[in-house]
């Protein structure tokens, strides 16, 4: 319902505006950084909801962290 509230208060030109200030604080190399960082921990979020290191055992992760580690 806010959602529907906040777009329907939001019209395309404010929207535009957004996000060039949004462009013109972070910069074009910054942003997808950003987004990469947050599609990472949003896809680690929902693995550990799921208990995704429960059916692997919980062993491979801590290997592929640690290489020094046998």
């Amino acid at each position: 319902m806010i959602t529907q509230t906040l777009l329907g208060v939001l019209g395309t030109w404010q929207i535009l505006v957004i996000l060039l200030v949004v462009l013109l604080l972070f910069g074009g190399k910054k942003i997808p950084e950003l987004m990469r960082g947050l599609g990472k921990g949003i896809k680690e979020f929902k693995d550990g909801m799921s208990g995704e290191d429960e059916k692997n055992g919980g062993g491979s992760s801590d290997k592929s962290r640690d290489p020094d580690q046998k």
